[in-house]
């Protein structure tokens, strides 16, 4: 609970002086505390200096401010950058927000002059602006470790092109496959993540300044001065519209819900490779924990966080569609809330992103584990049936005759690879000594040499066609 819930509302905190004139009676003390967003969306400091800065640069532009006061407006700025940079800006839960607080350590420094930058704009469009910023570089970061994760990824897929594991469907044993083929599956997810942040990010990119409180202003401002002096693609042409919209972050949560759900999918793979059931891969030991109490535990903690931590962003996606699917227009204080999702969202995905990229390298694959595992399980029934099929046999039949010799190989104990001709051909005599080159594990994968299979040729040409695609987001 907050110390406010203690202060007696009769001994009240100072006036907030950038809006208080139309009150006569200061805001209650716990209100206060209850409304203020300075505690989390100090987060944007940089991105409001940067938009205040363009606006006064436009202002002087158009004649709403002399250069002299813009030249004062941007030095007293720049020097409250570096307080907070620096740790030494004090933040004020009485002056509510990161843009009030901002403005009146402004004022305060630089004199009535401070008071003139927010001539033409609103904390309306003000906010909208700085999230847009803050997202469009929050994205650029989570862009860029998506690449250096997907860079492991295709290095490990090349390493481990020849690997021959279990393919599974229904976790149950289906058909060999390649270890970098399988790696592979998991990097066109991320790519189709990518695909989808860059899309988002065209939606972000477009600037709501200059809508002010919702109606626009009196002031003769350019907005386009000021988007291509903050880097904008477009701008918001209804100022309605620009200070109440927030697709974009609804957007960008979906984008990373799906993402995180990848993760997710990678973690649980890791976390059943891990164990000592499958024993497929060994994690390294810094991404791992023991036991307080069992000494041969090593917890695959990161994969599980990650699995986890999932479930947090899809709660947050949830959180701001169901925030905005009552709003009227324009804006509601209820946007507020629209910050502590998005904001732990970024997080999330970006240290998720960031603990892939930099444990997947040192994956240890277990060869030998691997190929046992493919081995037993009867992974190439498939192949089998395919044999007969190109003997001349219907499909409808080989499966039949494969099924029965798989329930021999079950009575048995020997995988099909394991019978000898003769046990073979009490099943269909149309099987010969050539029979042997699809029931083995290399024979299986190599078989499967075409675009989008799983054999080693063609993971190293995958591979290369990914490479191509990373290089050309440099």
């Amino acid at each position: 609970m907050s110390d406010a819930s203690n202060t007696k509302s009769s001994n009240p905190p100072t006036q907030n002086i950038q809006w208080g004139g139309r009150f006569t009676e200061a805001t209650d003390a716990f209100v206060q505390v209850f409304t203020a967003s300075v505690d989390f969306d100090q987060k944007m400091a940089e991105q409001d200096i940067n938009g205040s800065i363009a606006h006064a640069t436009m202002l002087a532009q158009v004649g709403v401010l002399s250069e002299a006061e813009k030249t004062t407006i941007i030095d007293g700025l720049e020097a409250i950058r570096q307080e907070i940079r620096n740790g030494e800006f004090q933040w004020s839960v009485a002056l509510e927000d990161v843009h009030m607080n901002i403005e009146a350590h402004l004022t305060q420094r630089i004199g009535t002059t401070g008071k003139k930058l927010h001539t033409g704009r609103s904390r309306n469009d003000q906010v909208a602006t700085d999230i847009r910023l803050y997202l469009r570089d929050a994205i650029d970061a989570i862009l860029s470790e998506l690449t250096r994760l997907q860079t492991g990824l295709v290095e490990l897929a090349e390493r481990e092109a020849d690997t021959i594991m279990p393919g599974f469907t229904h976790l149950q044993t289906a058909q060999p496959v390649t270890f970098g083929h399988h790696i592979l599956a998991w990097n066109e997810m991320l790519f189709r993540d990518h695909e989808r942040l860059l899309d988002c990010r065209k939606r972000v990119n477009r600037m709501p300044l200059g809508s002010a409180a919702l109606a626009g202003t009196t002031y003769p401002i350019d907005r386009t001065i000021t988007a291509k002096l903050l880097g904008f693609d477009g701008i918001c042409e209804n100022s309605l519209d620009g200070v109440s919209d927030r697709d974009f972050a609804i957007e960008f949560c979906a984008a990373a819900a799906l993402a995180m759900t990848h993760l997710s999918r990678f973690s649980e793979e890791l976390v059943l490779w891990a164990s000592a059931q499958f024993d497929f891969v060994d994690l390294p030991d810094r991404f791992c924990t023991g036991s307080s109490i069992m000494p041969q535990k090593k917890n695959p903690d990161v994969p599980e966080l990650v699995r986890g931590k999932t479930g947090r962003v899809n709660g947050h996606l949830i959180s701001l569609l169901t925030l905005m699917k009552s709003q009227c227009l324009a804006y509601n204080k209820d946007n507020q809330e629209d910050k502590e999702p998005l904001f732990d969202t970024v997080d999330t995905l970006f240290n998720c992103l960031r603990a892939y990229a930099d444990m997947m390298p040192a994956l240890q694959v277990k060869k030998d584990n691997m190929r046992e595992a493919a081995r037993r399980g009867f992974s190439t029934a498939t192949d089998l049936a395919d044999y007969l099929v190109k003997k001349g046999m219907p499909f409808r039949d080989s499966h039949e005759v494969v099924g029965k010799a798989v329930g021999y190989g079950v009575a048995q104990q020997k995988d099909l690879a394991e019978m000898s001709l003769q046990e073979l051909k009490q099943f269909s005599d149309i099987i010969s000594d050539d029979v042997f080159e699809v029931l083995t594990l290399e024979g299986s994968v190599n078989a499967r040499n075409h675009l989008g299979g799983t054999a080693p040729d063609q993971v190293r040409a995958a591979a290369g066609r990914a490479r191509q695609k990373l290089a050309q987001r440099a």
